[in-house]
């Protein structure tokens, strides 16, 4: 299996490539931002991907710095209620509860921004809660790489990490609830659309960890999506452009019950089947994702940022 894959070297020389199972990159010619694949058709892309993976390795994924698979004008977006769980815990932990169910059923979704490129974090790197919220929560969701023509090219494994404390108080309040330094993790690869057989029937599980042990466990499968993911794209793209693409996370099927919420030091790990494997430690005060700011410019200063490994 190949992945788009987005990388600094130490030079501090970002670059896309190919990477594949073992290990080795094979750099798109001409070093294109990942905005500049979405640009082309699928099947252009496609025929891109598939020459550069046949091309002689430059680079090793253990001698590089994994980024985020986004930039340019690339935004990701996020869909709420989209499994029933979803609907059932919003309804639980909401003042406005008619809300949650009317949209469950609605045929226009819910879809709302979640951050630009540079504000998102990869697998080892932390995401965080909120200073000023009580219940927080991790959402395991599969995310869709869609590029400027509305075609999804590719799949990532998403963390739409969210206050529940501060929607459930008022749902107007979404925007504080998810938008936020340390809100969103993606994994490093993008896996091509074309490699996944049966996107509508992925096992999606996740595990978070507290000082070694496992302190929530829970399973779904995009098989309980209630929409179709190209019907959410077909809605994200009506009435405004997306020259650069966008990435989009599909919703979650795995939410804890309301007398679970992170805390700092737990480490969430997020797998869906054939896309991969996102893991990441928990922060506690909203400064310390203040390092962001200056990665824009000098993405080795992310090397600080580890932590996500593996807690058992």
């Amino acid at each position: 299996m190949t992945r788009i894959v987005r990388f600094a070297d130490d030079r501090e020389t970002v670059r896309t490539g190919v990477a594949d199972d073992t290990g080795a990159i094979r750099t798109f010619p001409g070093a294109p931002l990942v905005a500049e694949l979405l640009r082309l058709p699928a099947e252009e892309l496609r025929t891109l991907v598939e020459d550069t993976a046949r091309g002689p390795a430059g680079f090793a994924e253990r001698d590089v710095l994994p980024l985020p698979p986004l930039d340019g004008l690339m935004e990701l977006w996020a869909a709420g209620v989209t499994y029933e769980r979803s609907r059932e815990a919003r309804v639980e932990e909401s003042a406005e509860r008619s809300v949650y169910e009317r949209i469950y059923d609605a045929e226009r979704p819910e879809l709302f921004y979640k951050a630009p490129p540079w504000r998102v974090v990869t697998d080892g790197e932390p995401i965080a809660v909120r200073d000023d919220s009580e219940l927080n929560v991790p959402e395991p969701e599969l995310a869709l790489v869609v590029n400027r023509y509305g075609e999804t090219v590719g799949y990532l494994v998403a963390d739409d990490v969210s206050s529940r404390s501060i929607e459930g108080e008022n749902p107007l309040y979404l925007p504080q609830a998810k938008i936020y330094a340390g809100s969103v993790a993606v994994s490093p690869g993008i896996v091509p659309a074309w490699e996944i057989e049966a996107p509508d029937a992925l096992a999606i599980t996740m595990v978070v960890w507290r000082d070694g042990e496992p302190v929530f466990r829970g399973a779904t499968s995009t098989a309980a999506f209630h929409r179709t993911p190209q019907g959410l794209v077909d809605h994200l793209w009506r009435s405004q452009p997306f020259p650069d693409g966008a990435v989009l996370s599909t919703g979650t099927g795995v939410v804890p019950a309301l007398d679970f919420t992170l805390s700092a030091g737990d480490v969430v790990e997020i797998t869906i089947d054939g896309v991969g494997t996102l893991r990441n430690p928990v922060r506690g005060r909203q400064a310390d994702l203040d390092w962001l700011v200056e990665a824009i410019d000098h993405p080795l200063k992310r090397r600080a940022h580890p932590g996500g490994v593996r807690a058992a």
